[in-house]
């Protein structure tokens, strides 16, 4: 069964220890959910390549990159796409617009490979995390969630299981502490991922 907002959400009440929306609507917990996963998006986006992308005809440096959905930044572009080790050419990104920096106009109805990061997305239809991004991001989501209704229910008289607004804050501020903790890790693993250098071929552009 593929995640899917309502997934993740029924796990997020478990989290929380709130199996009805007593104290959180549906909306509530989708919207720390939401929150959770821009704070995600910031430090471990998703790592795509565009193959369907060509110089048009007739031929300009100038790539149209609207169809890169959800779009963060472009990180290489490769041309052209044949050979070993390879091309990755300098350029330009302003808006929907690649421009490849070459010297030589490119080839009409060539392709170009565009490596570039998107933003996840959790629908009610699937999640483009993967499993150990969701975990992280419920216990993002669980902080947030803590903390609003610590902040609510202050100096309010409250109806449920007993748990007091300083419980609820303290498990908030517990779990925010071990999302971004999280979230510097999986920083420090992107960038040890990444090769050092800059992201094109040294020789002719």
């Amino acid at each position: 069964m593929p995640t899917s907002t309502m997934v993740l959400r029924t796990t997020l009440r478990i989290d929380l220890a709130e199996p009805t929306a007593e104290r959180w609507t549906d909306d509530d917990l989708d919207r720390h959910i939401e929150h959770a996963v821009r704070d995600i998006n910031r430090v471990a986006p998703r790592e795509l390549v565009a193959t369907d992308l060509t110089i048009p005809d007739p031929a300009t440096r100038e790539v149209d990159i609207s169809s890169l959905t959800d779009r963060i930044a472009v990180v290489a572009v490769q041309y052209p796409v044949d050979g070993q080790p390879r091309r990755l050419r300098h350029f330009e990104a302003w808006g929907d617009t690649l421009t490849l920096l070459t010297d030589t106009m490119p080839e009409a109805g060539a392709s170009v490979l565009v490596y570039y990061t998107a933003a996840h997305s959790v629908t009610e239809e699937e999640s483009t995390l993967p499993s150990h991004l969701e975990d992280i991001a419920l216990t993002g989501a669980a902080g947030y969630a803590a903390l609003e209704y610590a902040a609510y229910a202050m100096n309010r008289v409250t109806v449920g299981d007993g748990r007091t607004p300083e419980q609820f804050l303290a498990f908030g501020r517990d779990r925010l502490m071990q999302f971004r903790q999280d979230l510097t890790a999986l920083k420090r693993e992107r960038l040890r991922a990444v090769r050092t250098g800059e992201l094109w071929t040294e020789d002719e552009r």
